[in-house]
């Protein structure tokens, strides 16, 4: 019962769009324009800086508000299970994100919504996430390939925590754990199946901060 309390709560969280409303308040629907995501990237390249910064923290945020709000709900009454719980609440915000009802279920990709999962469950998940979002991103410019780094960094980090006892679970909370990571890991892929294709054939877009060290 926890756990399904954990990702309503997440999806709840998950179904505050940033990018639509934001995009709504300035008249346009993001998801018709750019690339159709409703995410901070193509807020970014649609709308500017201000506006892809602002979709970012509101997307960031509620993730971390549904962890730290399920940690705080379960945390003392299951304090060997409070990292799955907590995992359970972020898998509700980034499908909330992902899938929202109300927009017929099209949503983002999930990625700052991934970013404020890392920032509200372990610290040692922070360095690890903004090492290889941000050293790929400044090396290649491609804003996927940073985050599908990511993804694989957050499996392969979860296994490692969890066998190292960082998370005081049994082995059977954290194999649920890495079953859940891995679900989330393989959506991630899934929604980026096109600019994985891209990738592939040297013709993703990239993106660039600042306009003086556009080059393509």
């Amino acid at each position: 019962m926890e756990r399904l309390v954990c990702v309503v709560i997440g999806y709840a969280f998950g179904l505050f769009q940033t990018a639509f409303i934001y995009g709504k308040m300035h008249g346009i629907d993001i998801r018709e324009h750019g690339s159709g995501n409703a995410g901070t990237t193509n807020t970014l390249r649609v709308l500017g800086k201000k506006a892809g910064l602002i979709v970012l923290l509101g997307d960031v945020l509620k993730c971390v508000f549904a962890v730290v709000v399920c940690g705080l709900l379960f945390g003392n009454s299951h304090p060997d299970e409070v990292y799955l719980l907590k995992l359970y609440a972020a898998t509700g915000a980034i499908l909330g994100h992902n899938f929202p009802f109300y927009l017929g279920f099209k949503g983002g990709k999930g990625i700052a919504a991934t970013a404020g999962f890392i920032a509200a469950f372990h610290p040692l998940f922070i360095p690890v996430g903004l090492l290889l979002f941000f050293g790929t991103f400044i090396i290649t410019h491609y804003v996927s390939l940073g985050s599908l780094l990511v993804y694989a960094g957050v499996m392969i980090q979860m296994v490692i925590c969890g066998q190292m006892g960082l998370f005081g679970a049994t082995q059977t909370v954290l194999n649920e754990m890495y079953i859940v990571t891995a679900f989330l890991t393989v959506m991630a892929y899934w929604k980026h199946k096109d600019n994985i294709k891209r990738l592939l054939a040297g013709n993703e877009r990239k993106t660039y901060i600042s306009k003086k060290n556009k080059v393509d």
